[in-house]
């Protein structure tokens, strides 16, 4: 593999990551909010 090929492959693996999402405080909170919901539906239909 040539220079200029494996900087062509290594820009297309690049697919984002972490740094390129939105806030992790929104992310979180609302995976939380998720959890919560889930939770009193499953006691409210007694399955626990």
């Amino acid at each position: 593999m040539t220079a200029t090929s494996h900087a062509a492959a290594r820009a297309r693996v690049r697919t984002g990551g972490p740094k390129t999402d939105g806030p992790k405080v929104l992310e979180h909170l609302l995976g939380w909010t998720l959890v919560i919901v889930l939770a009193m539906f499953v006691t409210q239909a007694g399955l626990m």
